[in-house]
């Protein structure tokens, strides 16, 4: 089911989702359904307002008719009294149902925001590459808010201003009838033409919404390398394309405002035809003697109550046409599926998918983690169909050992890390822990043993323990404090303003490189994995943080399984293990002693060479 919560990348090819009512009622009931008991009393409170606009015009009819028939004046003041009552009465609940109705949509479309952020996290790396933070944040939430009306009064409001209908022709076949007869062919031929034209903006609405989302998109990306466009003298060009957009998005607009332009006139003509009926009508009636003057007063009243659901479900249709749009990409949106799954695809057919216990397998340490024993048997990866990023690369990694990681830029480094905490899947070959391809391990097991810590670390607008947690309030200060103390961070803890409370910059610009690495093993070590992988910072460090980092490396990979990509002869030092990559294949892999000694390997040639030169 497409509105249920789901792994999260890539649709079917040319795979389109149609909009139909069945999905209307699937999106609502999923997200109203916490809110039955607020939306039932809504309806009631909907049905209520219904009933009484349909009963104050008879009072009004009373009053005209007792007032021609020299009635008491007692008669009429009573008959003005009830009219009032009824008309605060129907105030009051137009207020608790937009108030109620407000919240009910609140509620309603963040509940979805969550359900579409959680989606969205859930996706793999290829969508998040091809999707900027700009067309997600119009998908996320400027479709949902197109839709608030939707889950408080869209559909409520339609089947009120039906019912509103329905009793006002009860009302005139019970006065009279002829009367009854010709507003019901009235009413049938304006909602006719209402079903026959309510799609007929729908795709335009639909590609002005498409027309905002890669404009935001635009916007976000232009704005994030704002110094290059100025630099480059490359703002005319970004101008340019924005009013691409926006031009693209006016065309849109036009087209569907004007179909709706017509569809209104032709409403009108129609309403501006029933009120000549009605007078005509009752004039009629009333000159016969069949019908007395506050019955021709209550046609005209009804006339105009008619001409009030009219308008309000043309209003709606409009409507309809942006929540179809929005409602269709949601959907979209929504059945999305990962290249990288969960059950068993990493493995051939022809392939077990737990290999020979060759590695010896570690029990879990004294501290509580598991050290995690990796292997790479032939794996070739690549982002798309033309370039091979890896080819065949093969090694293994045993518990508690360190595997470092080189080569230049470009040769695989990265790729082969996101490889091992399955960012992606591999086209051929297979990644095995502890024995078990990749493909048969929950992923919320392998995030929980598996850490990674980029050079690009990502900090929040938030304090430091906000930073440390991802915001998860289950964890006790004291937990932190001792985690920092662990890796040697108390120091630097204690020199910040707040302590724990210390507000950091979004993306850590109060931060240097190292320091936010610093933040990064904090957060591993909290999470206590059995495998740690390392892309440590290649800028050059001051001699107090870089104290400081080789602390917490040494603290936060002792007894785990690691790999680390290794840009300093001191972290290279720290390796058990040396993996050489060149152009996405293995040209060297072994023991960092015996190829530190051996003067042929490329490994020595490097440290004779000076490693961070020529790595560089």
């Amino acid at each position: 089911m497409p509105w249920r919560h789901g792994r999260s990348t890539v649709m079917p090819p040319r795979t389109k989702i149609k909009s139909s009512l069945k999905l209307y009622w699937q999106l609502l009931s999923a997200h109203i359904k916490p809110q039955r008991g607020a939306f039932v009393f809504l309806l009631g409170l909907l049905l209520g307002s219904v009933g009484l606009r349909i009963f104050a015009p008879q009072i009004m009819r009373s009053f005209i008719d007792s007032a021609l028939a020299g009635k008491p004046l007692s008669a009429l003041l009573a008959a003005a009294g009830a009219f009032i009552g009824v008309a605060l009465v129907q105030q009051g609940v137009a207020i608790a149902t937009n108030y109620l109705g407000e919240k009910v949509a609140w509620r309603a479309t963040n509940a979805l925001r969550g359900e579409l952020a959680a989606h969205a996290l859930r996706l793999d790396m290829s969508f998040h590459n091809n999707t900027s933070p700009g067309q997600l944040i119009e998908r996320i939430d400027g479709d949902v808010a197109e839709l608030s009306n939707f889950f408080s009064f869209f559909a409520l409001m339609l089947a009120s201003n039906i019912l509103l209908l329905l009793g006002i022709l009860a009302a005139l076949f019970a006065e009279d009838w002829r009367a009854g007869l010709g507003f019901a062919a009235f009413v049938m031929l304006s909602m006719y033409l209402l079903l026959k034209f309510k799609s007929i903006a729908r795709p335009f609405v639909k590609a002005r919404r498409e027309g905002f989302t890669a404009m935001f998109g635009f916007i976000e990306e232009q704005l994030s390398g704002t110094e290059d466009l100025r630099s480059a003298g490359a703002v005319d060009y970004s101008i340019k394309h924005l009013i691409k957009h926006s031009t693209g998005i006016f065309s849109h607009t036009r087209k569907s405002t004007i179909r709706m332009f017509f569809l209104n006139l032709t409403i009108d003509v129609l309403l501006s035809g029933g009120l000549v009926l009605a007078m005509v009508l009752g004039f009629k009636l009333h000159s016969l003697g069949l019908i007395s003057a506050g019955t021709v007063y209550l046609f005209v009243h009804y006339l105009g109550l008619l001409d009030e659901p009219m308008w309000a479900m043309t209003r709606q249709m409009e409507s309809f046409q942006t929540i179809s749009a929005c409602v269709e990409r949601l959907n979209e949106f929504q059945a999305l599926r990962p290249k990288v799954g969960s059950g068993l695809d990493m493995s051939a057919a022809a392939s077990p998918l737990v290999a020979p216990p060759l590695l010896s397998y570690a029990p879990p340490d004294e501290a509580g983690f598991h050290p995690v024993a990796l292997r790479f048997e032939d794996v070739t990866f690549s982002y798309n169909e033309e370039d091979t990023v890896l080819h065949a690369v093969g090694f293994d990694l045993p518990p508690r050992r360190i595997l470092g990681v080189l080569g230049r830029t470009g040769s695989g480094k990265s790729t082969l890390v996101r490889l091992v905490a399955r960012l992606y899947d591999p086209q051929a070959g297979r990644i095995l822990y502890d024995g078990r391809c990749v493909g048969q391990i929950d992923p919320g097991e392998l995030r929980h043993r598996v850490a990674m810590v980029t050079q690009d670390v990502q900090l929040f607008r938030a304090s430091i323990r906000d930073n440390l947690t991802f915001f998860d309030r289950s964890y006790r200060d004291e937990a932190l404090l001792a985690a920092m103390e662990k890796l040697g961070l108390s120091g630097w803890l204690a020199k910040q303003a707040r302590g724990l409370d210390t507000q950091l910059d979004s993306g850590g610009k109060s931060l240097s490189a190292g320091e936010a690495q610093l933040l990064a093993f904090t957060r591993v070590f909290l999470r206590d994995p059995g495998l740690v992988i390392l892309d440590e910072a290649s800028s050059r460090l001051d001699p107090a943080t870089e104290q400081l980092l080789e602390q917490a490396i040494d603290r936060l990979l002792a007894g785990r399984s690691a790999i680390v990509i290794a840009h300093r002869l001191a972290t290279v030092r720290r390796a058990d293990d040396i993996l050489i990559l060149e152009k996405g294949r293995v040209v060297e892999y072994g023991p960092r002693a015996g190829l530190e000694q051996n003067p042929d390997s490329r490994f020595s040639q490097l440290l004779v060479a000076g490693l961070e030169e020529v790595l560089a």
